[in-house]
């Protein structure tokens, strides 16, 4: 089977505007939750969110701002610094080039925003980007074009499981033979009022508004539900052969993906993540690894009542009760559809640092959590392999796995 490698990263989070930067918040436990100050978020249940930590227009320049959504700036900024990490050049064979970019909700700051000056101003006052700025395919295209990728841009839409199903897309197309090199990722950003409010309609965000840093606590007896993050990871997926032919520095092996659905409830999971499960069983399968060679799992764990000890009952059943887990969203919050893409990060530096980011905030372990946390510090440990979990509203689960290069 053809081998797919990772030779570079970006990313835009609430700890930081570059890879380095959030790694170095995450292994030191630091939180990027804060209170809201906007005024659309005064009469909400949940006034606590993790905002980026650089803003896009510190980055792109204004231009090129009032032309693209949010999650397309971020995207942007995420993949442009996965290209240069990887040493890539113009002269590239672009026919052999492919993105896969998703979001889980796609240009809502957007479509709400021109809404209002339709309703204020009327028709002739809207935007003409308004659709390419709303459009779900919006952050792949954006990206696309920056590259002049011609081997394909696909746009996954899958929730929270988003960009975690791209990567497995794109390394899908590499052994496929469609394309040498892939820019995988995801990236969101909808905190808003809109939004916001539906997610706490639901009930599934912690209204811990006065303690914002403590707020998101995966796998504690207290968690109340998910913080609301925004942020963008990509990767640089590619044919060893030719990141080797190259010499590129590669960071990681993409050994194996699963990607199943539970056909269960539209935001409900499975309360034995069964499908969870099957996802993690094929991932190992595809790597051909004993699932005892996995020594960490970057983990889903959200900070929901129900999803993060569901979570557990799949890993220890499919992955064994050796692994040391972890839940960066502790820190980072939830960023939907860029999660997976962040986590997938995370997943492959602790590989190649030898180092577990810590889930912060679990102070009274829920009862039922019965496998190694690296809680509350980080943790040095020699790692083969990490597997890295995602899951989505509509029942999207996806498991990847990476070792070491």
């Amino acid at each position: 089977m053809t081998e797919v490698v990772v030779t570079g990263l970006g990313a835009t989070t609430p700890l930081g505007g570059d890879v380095a930067s959030t790694w170095e918040a995450l292994v030191a436990g630091r939180s990027g939750v804060h209170q809201l100050t906007h005024e659309w978020a005064r009469e909400l249940p949940c006034r606590i969110a993790a905002e980026l930590a650089v803003e896009p227009s510190e980055v792109l320049p204004r231009v090129r701002l009032r032309r693209l959504d949010r999650s397309e700036q971020i995207a942007l900024v995420a993949a442009q610094q996965a290209w240069d990490d990887a040493g890539l050049s113009d002269d590239l064979d672009k026919e052999r080039l492919g993105v896969v970019f998703g979001s889980g909700i796609g240009g809502a700051l957007t479509l709400l925003a021109q809404d209002d000056i339709l309703e204020e101003s009327g028709a002739r006052k809207v935007s003409p980007f308004t659709v390419p700025m709303l459009m779900p395919n919006g952050p792949a295209a954006v990206v696309g074009l920056e590259f002049g990728a011609q081997a394909g841009v696909h746009a996954p839409t899958s929730a929270c499981a988003t960009s975690a199903e791209a990567i497995s897309w794109a390394a899908d197309m590499i052994r496929a033979g469609r394309a040498d090199v892939v820019v995988a990722g995801g990236a969101e950003a909808v905190i808003g009022g809109l939004p916001m409010a539906g997610f706490s309609s639901m009930k599934a965000m912690s209204t811990r508004n006065d303690d914002p840093e403590h707020a998101s606590r995966p796998w504690d007896r207290d968690r109340d539900g998910f913080v609301m993050g925004e942020g963008s990871g990509a990767l640089i997926l590619e044919r060893r052969e030719h990141a080797e032919a190259r010499g590129a520095k590669i960071y990681a092996v993409v050994a194996g993906s699963g990607l199943t659905s539970d056909g269960y409830d539209i935001v409900q999971p499975d309360p034995e993540c069964r499908g969870g499960g099957r996802a993690m069983a094929a991932a190992i399968r595809q790597a051909g690894i004993d699932p005892k060679d996995i020594g960490h799992v970057n983990a889903h764990a959200t900070s929901t009542p129900v999803g993060d000890m569901a979570e557990v009952k799949g890993i220890k059943r499919e992955v064994g009760d050796h692994v040391v887990l972890t839940a960066t969203k502790s820190m980072t919050g939830h960023l939907l559809g860029g999660a997976g893409a962040v986590e997938s990060i995370a997943a492959i530096l602790a590989i190649a640092e030898g180092v577990i980011p810590p889930t912060i905030n679990l102070e009274n372990p829920d009862p039922a959590l019965d496998l190694d946390v690296a809680a509350n510090e980080a943790r040095k440990v020699e790692l083969n392999a990490a597997l890295n979990t995602a899951f989505g509203f509509g029942g999207h689960n996806a498991a990847l796995l990476f070792t070491k290069a």
